[in-house]
């Protein structure tokens, strides 16, 4: 007869029995949780619904549509994040791969979005035929290519300034890969990713409104959101609809930092490299209920322990035997020779397609507006560095006035900045200024916000013990800037200035090419180049365009960018 022991059972039951927070807690989580399955069984019409009905004006209908925008953001992130931890981490271990995947990631964040879509969103319906999902893919690609990039870089970053004790202190603890990986490199690097992460969701807002609407050929595609709510607003010129959109924005932005950024910035907070613990600290209402609850945690608490214990589970060590070693000189050569001829045979390639058509005066054309927009991009970078970097290290540094801010600057860098487009072509046009130089500012609209993110990262992950070793010594003023906080930030801030200048890059096929209406201003630049011949349907020229725009981003990133980065990683660790 089994005996059955009355007071483990009763702290079982216990365990279970909900608390008050959890009063709070479990009917948010099935509220979150019934959202998402509705936004999902949304998601799986048939593609006839959306082609038949069109996106209405009508206030009432913003909720439907933020629920669903929302949810293709954060399946974008979602996928971002996967993208990141195993595009970085391969970047950032082997110097080999690096060698490809980091020119590439540059390459990446210049492509324009609507260049993404153009080859995708053909893939996707035919892999959902007939139904609304394969444009939902589409779009939620597009919306990834908006928000992984900085991630990437952000953790690619960290992996690369892993501080020389933390290393030591994994090795003598005989860490395997997958420990290491888990117990010490994602530890570190989440403070700067959960912040490039906002970033990614803010930035996200400005392409959403080209991602909704997808063409098929000669066929339109606008799915419901709040994108599409504002493209037809847009078109309409109806300014009491984008009104409504900014404060649909507005509570959609301030409801995902109360219930995602600011839980997980409190929560990323534990895992700041220091040996002293902060004076302030991050907090989170929401963060503080999940802790103090019963249940929840009771269900989460299996989950938990199955990690833990696929951490401590050591893989058998394979024995390789060699017979013949060969030197890792003689493969570096092999490798960098196999890249060498990839990469010709992708130039090759490209250089076949548009000869067919072009001459090489179109060559110096393309070439001689990339350079203007080079200018562009190097002037509005350092603008937005002396601007940003001294606000974002104020911000930083104090988590109190962090936590206000953070929506404030969550929503202006999710602010849509082709709705301000309209007002900048009216105020150049009345005041006859010269377009080259007034249209410059709209690149950097959205990008700018890179910059601040990242230097906010950098400054709430600075180690206490050195501020208040700088205290002790009476560092002030410049010698405060420049012996301490500028080396503590530096990696971040290169981070920021990266993908703000791809993000640049970016917005300029937007920005140097504006229209309102019957009015149309043209700045001389690569980016007006490629809107053109987009308008005229120039492929050849288009590819060119690109490929000159991807050039100067990738030199523009070598010469400048990445010794900087080689820098921050080798003299300005945080050791």
């Amino acid at each position: 007869m089994a005996i059955v022991d009355l007071s483990m059972t009763g702290r079982a039951a216990r365990a279970l029995t909900p608390n008050r927070w959890d009063l709070v807690a479990i009917p948010l989580f099935l509220g979150v949780v019934a959202l998402c399955l509705i936004g999902i069984e949304q998601a799986r019409v048939p593609i006839e619904a959306v082609q038949t009905s069109k996106i209405s004006l009508d206030p009432a209908n913003l909720p439907s549509y933020a629920l669903r925008t929302v949810l293709r953001m954060l399946a974008g992130l979602v996928a971002s994040l996967v993208f990141t931890l195993i595009y970085a981490t391969a970047a950032a271990k082997s110097r080999r791969l690096e060698l490809v995947l980091i020119p590439i990631l540059d390459i990446l964040q210049s492509v324009p979005i609507l260049g993404y879509i153009s080859f995708t969103v053909t893939a996707f319906m035919a892999l959902f035929p007939g139904s609304v999902l394969g444009a939902e893919c589409a779009c939620v690609f597009a919306i990834f290519t908006s928000q992984a990039w900085n991630m990437a870089f952000s953790f690619y970053q960290s992996l690369r300034t892993l501080p020389h004790d933390l290393d030591e202190a994994a090795r003598s603890f005989h860490f395997s890969a997958w420990q290491r990986f888990w117990r010490l490199e994602v530890p570190f690097a989440m403070p700067g990713l959960v912040w490039n992460m906002m970033m990614s969701m803010s930035g996200a807002w400005f392409f959403v409104v080209a991602s909704e609407a997808i063409t098929v050929g000669d066929q339109t595609i606008t799915l419901p959101g709040i994108g599409s709510y504002v493209s037809v607003a847009i078109d309409q010129r109806d300014l009491g609809a984008v009104g409504w959109a900014i404060v649909a924005m507005t509570i959609v932005i301030l409801i995902y930092d109360q219930l995602m950024f600011r839980p997980m910035v409190a929560w990323s907070d534990k895992f700041r490299f220091e040996l002293t613990s902060a004076q302030t600290v991050p907090e989170s209402w929401l963060l503080n209920v999940i802790r103090r609850t019963r249940a929840m945690r009771a269900v989460a608490t299996p989950f938990g322990k199955a990690f833990d214990y696929s951490l401590r589970l050591q893989p058998p060590r394979a024995r390789v035997r060699v017979d013949i070693p060969i030197p890792a000189r003689v493969v570096d050569y092999a490798w960098y020779v196999l890249v060498a001829a990839g990469s010709l045979y992708c130039v090759w390639q490209v250089v076949e397609y548009a000869s067919a058509s072009l001459a090489w005066s179109d060559v110096g054309e393309a070439a001689w507006l990339g350079v203007l927009t080079m200018i562009r991009v190097i002037v509005l970078i350092v603008i937005a560095s002396v601007v940003w970097v001294p606000i974002g290290v104020w911000v930083g540094l104090r988590p109190k006035w962090a936590e206000k801010i953070q929506p404030l600057a969550q929503f202006l860098a999710a602010f849509p900045a082709n709705l301000l487009f309209p007002i900048a072509v009216v105020i150049i046009v009345s005041l006859n200024l010269n377009v080259d130089v007034w249209v410059s500012p709209l690149m950097l609209l959205g990008a700018q916000w890179y910059i601040l993110f990242n230097v906010i990262a950098g400054a709430a992950a600075f180690p206490t013990d050195m501020r208040e070793a700088a205290d002790n010594f009476r560092l002030r003023g410049w010698q405060w800037w420049r012996e301490v906080t500028l080396p503590g930030v530096f990696p971040y801030f290169i981070t920021g200035a990266i993908t703000a200048s791809g993000g640049a890059w970016n917005a300029s096929i937007v920005s140097e090419y504006v229209k309102w209406g019957d009015t149309t201003l043209t700045a001389h630049g690569v980016g007006a180049y490629i809107a053109q011949m987009t308008e005229k349907g120039d492929y050849p020229r288009i590819v060119l365009g690109i490929v000159v725009l991807s050039l100067y981003v990738t030199i523009f990133n070598r010469v400048l960018w990445r010794p900087l980065y080689r820098l921050s990683a080798r003299r300005l660790r945080l050791d």
